[in-house]
């Protein structure tokens, strides 16, 4: 299974969003501008991403959007789920039943054998995902447990706010 773009670009819209400084949403045009994808994509992809309850959009001159909820409250399966939907990475088009179609019912315990290998690989990696949050990830990649939290509506950021805060 891989992913598609719009998880990465998820991703990237919730680090954003973590990153920002929460009394300020980030308007819809510097999402655009910073993640550089389709507006129409990305206004679906936004939508998902509220309808998840992930992130909350404020209307009016000075909206944008705002997480819904705390960084360490937002793990890496509900992006996912947001963006992908059902995780479900064998799709059962019938062809071992149709292959071995003349020594059913064994094909059709072969067929239920590997669903269920499949669905629980599927719970094993939806169960490690739940436990990595966007807190998590952001903490390791700074090395410390303060998020530096920027503005990043301003056109100008001082990259240093934030680089020299990285781990060495």
């Amino acid at each position: 299974m891989q992913l598609t773009k719009g998880f990465e670009q998820a991703a990237c819209i919730i680090a954003l969003l973590a990153t920002q400084n929460r009394q300020i949403p980030i308007s819809s045009q510097v999402i655009h501008d910073r993640v550089n994808g389709s507006q129409t994509y990305l206004q679906k992809l936004l939508r998902k991403l509220v309808v998840a309850g992930l992130i909350t959009s404020v209307s009016g001159n000075s909206g944008g959007f705002s997480l819904a909820k705390d960084p360490k409250e937002i793990t890496l399966l509900e992006i996912v789920q947001a963006t992908e939907g059902e995780i479900k990475t064998y799709p059962d088009l019938g062809f071992i039943d149709l292959v071995f179609r003349d020594f059913r019912p064994l094909s059709q315990e072969a067929t239920h054998v590997i669903n269920q290998a499949f669905h629980q690989a599927d719970q094993l990696w939806c169960q490690y995902l739940s436990t990595k949050t966007v807190y998590q990830i952001i903490v390791d990649t700074f090395g410390k447990e303060d998020i530096p939290l920027v503005d990043w509506n301003d056109s100008k950021i001082d990259s240093s706010l934030i680089l020299p805060k990285l781990k060495k």
